[in-house]
């Protein structure tokens, strides 16, 4: 399987901030968002990933993964000239998935609590259909909604209803086989002239191959697409970090756990972060020495 960030967009809702960075670089807390949802893909075992980008903010992800060496990995970057929609990934991305299946997160999501590393794993160990996450919501009336039976099959899905059928939220994180290709390609643009992805999600429910994963009430869904969104996420990274001692989306503890990378390149990379994170990385390594 293999995985694609979505990081383009003008993130108007942070202007002035945004006018001439892209939001995935801003940082939430201590390191550059787009950290955030490629560890998620990290945690269900991709290791090779697309990023696309608008073509000012390309060279700026160019500069901070490479080509993914350091990470174990292999990064890919695609342009895409204008927004689209989200599904427009699978077909600017159609040359890198090439026969395999394919996950899709979204450059602004946050995920984080117990029980996540499984749930992707579930998604990613599917080999046919598209599974994507229901997230328990207050309010979901600004989301799209699923609806679902007991063994997790998708019964429903609605953009934004006034009536929610559920109160599970979808979010920017979804798995699919290698048929979302020929699907998106076939999706009819919405009125605003974007293919969606809910338009995707909709012809796997037809299918009958829609599954829902279920993000319990110990995890966190974050998005930092806003002001207060960003503040809020910086705070609670660095609760947790300072509570518990480890870091979260941590992308060099988790290629070195999963044995992407070995001792001596983790160290390297410690050496050359003057900072906090730094000093966290070389603490990975000496804890994996003892």
């Amino acid at each position: 399987m293999k995985g694609i960030i979505l990081a383009g967009g003008q993130a108007t809702r942070l202007f002035p901030v945004t006018y001439a960075i892209s939001k995935q670089i801003l940082p939430v807390y201590d390191k550059p968002m787009i950290y955030y949802p490629l560890s998620a893909l990290m945690l269900a075992g991709i290791r090779e990933v697309l990023i696309i980008s608008t073509p000012r903010d390309l060279p700026m992800f160019r500069e901070l993964f490479g080509s993914g060496e350091k990470l174990g990995m292999s990064f890919s970057y695609a342009i895409q000239e204008k927004p689209r929609g989200l599904a427009d990934a699978f077909i600017v991305g159609e040359t890198f998935i090439g026969k395999d299946n394919v996950a899709l997160v979204l450059g602004d999501n946050l995920f984080y609590g117990a029980g996540f590393t499984g749930a992707l794993e579930n998604a990613g160990a599917r080999s046919a259909g598209a599974t994507i996450f229901g997230y328990w919501v207050k309010d979901p009336r600004s989301y799209g909604v699923v609806d679902f039976d007991s063994q997790g099959k998708a019964l429903s899905i609605e953009e934004k209803p006034a009536n929610p059928k559920s109160h599970y939220a979808v979010p920017g994180l979804y798995f699919y086989d290698n048929q979302v290709i020929d699907v998106a390609k076939n999706v009819k643009p919405s009125a605003r002239g974007e293919i969606e992805i809910t338009s995707v999600n909709n012809e796997y429910l037809n299918r009958g191959s829609l599954r829902v994963e279920i993000l319990g009430r110990g995890m966190a869904w974050l998005d930092t697409g806003s002001y207060d969104g960003l503040l809020e996420a910086s705070n609670f990274i660095e609760t947790i970090q300072k509570r518990q001692g480890h870091y979260v989306a941590c992308i060099e503890e988790i290629a070195f756990k999963r044995g992407w990378i070995d001792e001596k390149r983790l160290r390297e990379t410690a050496a050359s972060i003057k900072t906090d994170y730094g000093e966290y990385l070389k603490f990975i390594a000496d804890e994996a020495a003892r």
